[in-house]
């Protein structure tokens, strides 16, 4: 089973921006940043394939970035323009299944891989 690590969370003041990172120690095609707020159900943020194929869900289309680094080593998730409604346990998730162009990334079951979360929180 991967092992999945997420760091880079902590407090920003509203209008900042912070960026989170995940690494997974084994192969995978997609990644996903996840989010779950008190109370709420955990959400799709974004989603990127080793095709560099990439979406995002509506609430953060335009300020938030999903990028790798050194071939895929490191996923991180650029976010800007942070709004209180920002405030969540960010968690990543990978799944090494070839599933290109996948409307359904929003689906949990569809990656193998978790980890336990980052919590960013966004002060007003």
């Amino acid at each position: 089973q991967a092992q999945v690590v997420e760091s880079g969370g902590g407090t920003v003041q509203a209008g900042g921006s912070l960026k989170v990172s995940c690494t997974v120690s084994s192969y995978a095609y997609s990644w996903a940043w996840f989010r779950q707020a008190p109370g709420k159900e955990r959400e799709g943020v974004a989603v990127l394939t080793r095709d560099n194929w990439t979406r995002y869900a509506n609430s953060v289309k335009g300020r938030f970035t999903i990028a790798q680094e050194n071939s895929y080593t490191v996923i991180h998730l650029h976010m800007n323009i942070l709004n209180t409604e920002d405030t969540a346990l960010y968690v990543c998730a990978a799944d090494p299944a070839f599933y290109p162009y996948d409307q359904n990334w929003q689906d949990e079951a569809r990656y193998k891989y978790w980890g336990q979360g980052t919590q960013v929180t966004v002060s007003s």
